[in-house]
């Protein structure tokens, strides 16, 4: 019995930590977003470019896997966290796809199956994400991902 109660425990501990720590910090972005589009025919990516420590990452974080855009984008998306630390990683990442980290995080960037950039948040739009509600951020997914699928 005492086994089993540890064993669950350590299940929650890991569960309890994967969700409050979407971004994970030891992934090779590159290789990730490279694996992704490989495996993908038809389905446009959305790279989510945050941190852990950042409560606006989080706050977006939850509303993608469990609000109103939940739905939404994991009907038609593949979806890619990217960590950036304090900024200071994936940069390379964040730059080529045009996504200006300097305007504030979480900053998004929708690529085709074929790794164009069919949108991207230029003006920090999901910096504020925790003052935004779910039905706010659902509206900016739905109006951005329209625009995108558009252009594929």
């Amino acid at each position: 019995m005492k086994l089993v109660n540890a064993l669950l425990l350590t299940l929650s501990l890991a569960t309890a930590s994967a969700a409050e720590h979407p971004y994970n910090e030891t992934v090779d972005a590159k290789a990730e977003i490279k694996q992704t589009l490989a495996a993908t025919a038809n389905t446009p990516i959305v790279l989510v470019f945050g941190a852990n420590w950042c409560p606006d990452c989080l706050a977006l974080d939850k509303a993608m896997t469990h609000g109103a855009s939940a739905g939404l984008l994991a009907h038609d998306f593949r979806i890619i966290k990217v960590d950036v630390g304090h900024t200071d990683k994936n940069k390379d990442v964040a730059e080529s796809y045009g996504v200006p980290l300097e305007k504030g995080i979480p900053t998004v960037a929708i690529i085709s199956p074929k790794n164009q950039v069919l949108y991207v948040t230029k003006e920090g739009e999901l910096a504020k994400a925790r003052k935004m509600s779910d039905d706010g951020i659902y509206q900016f997914f739905k109006r951005v991902t329209a625009s995108a699928k558009t252009k594929e």
